[in-house]
């Protein structure tokens, strides 16, 4: 038994953002507002560890937890810029359809000096 089907074509607004209900995709502003937060995150890592091996006074400042030391408080300032970094960039691309090429980049870059700021043998050239 064979069925013959009809494709037609059917004209639908479409909203120029996702809204959850009149579109079959959503946007990738979130997601990338995740992905270059996180790269963000870890960028900030690295400077405030690098800081923290160069500024004796940053590092006794940060030190939140005292038995942890400036471990703490490296932690706490990545955690909180990644997201504080996270929620502003989701505010402002949450309806959008972003390119997600250049964020990736971005990302990539940004955890790459962020892993560089962690190594002794480069936070050791700022300590005096």
């Amino acid at each position: 038994m064979t069925h013959i089907v009809e494709h037609t074509r059917i004209a639908v607004a479409v909203p120029a953002y996702w809204d959850g209900v009149n579109s079959l995709t959503k946007p990738g502003g979130p997601a990338a507002a995740a992905i270059l937060a996180a790269g963000i995150g870890c960028f900030v890592m690295g400077l405030v560890t690098t800081l923290a091996a160069g500024l004796s006074a940053f590092s006794s400042a940060i030190a939140f937890v005292k038995p942890v030391g400036p471990l703490s408080g490296k932690s706490d300032i990545a955690i909180a810029a990644y997201f504080i970094a996270w929620l502003v960039l989701y505010l402002v691309w949450r309806k959008k359809d972003i390119n997600i090429g250049p964020v990736g980049t971005a990302t990539l870059i940004l955890v790459a000096l962020g892993v560089l700021g962690t190594f002794p043998t480069f936070f050791d050239l700022f300590v005096r």
